[in-house]
């Protein structure tokens, strides 16, 4: 059953990123290019390093993320006052300014997608995906999202990740 409920989550999430895709076309961005913003916003002015961790992929791949989100506006990299081999990312104007006009419309997307649970099941789908997800984190070794092991308050856009 175990096996069955991977491939099913695999098959989920593959559906709610080609929706929010779908959602996100018009104005030229990807969910996962989304979530890097999210990331970024999550934790402040990470390292690239720092936010490839935070995001669970490699270094090469949130660097083409970054890349093209500063080509796009949305993400500004700059060189880390005390070591200039890292590199910082933060968000610009430019992204604090787009997600509050997307925000309600997003939001009430995913509400619709998940519009069959009650309540209680959404919550404890939430609960039994967070285990999997600490089971996963642990399984690569890398530390949690944020620091001190809890997400500071996240901004409202990409209300599903």
């Amino acid at each position: 059953m175990r096996v069955r409920t991977f491939r099913l989550i695999v098959l989920v999430a593959q559906e709610l990123r080609t929706l929010m895709d779908q959602l996100l076309r018009a104005d030229g961005l990807t969910t996962q290019q989304a979530a890097m913003i999210t990331v970024v916003d999550l934790l402040g002015t990470p390292s690239l390093s720092q936010a490839a961790t935070a995001f669970g992929t490699t270094h090469q791949n949130a660097r083409q993320l970054a890349d093209a989100l500063e080509r796009k506006g949305f993400l500004q990299i700059s060189t880390d006052d005390a070591d200039a081999r890292v590199r910082r990312l933060s968000t610009t104007a430019k992204s604090t300014s787009y997600w509050p006009d997307r925000s309600a419309a997003d939001q009430q997307q995913v509400l619709d997608w998940f519009g069959d649970l009650t309540p209680a099941e959404a919550q404890t789908l939430f609960e039994l995906l967070a285990k999997v997800e600490h089971s996963a984190r642990s399984a690569l070794s890398r530390p949690p999202a944020g620091p001190d092991t809890k997400p500071r308050s996240r901004p409202e856009h990409m209300p599903g990740l």
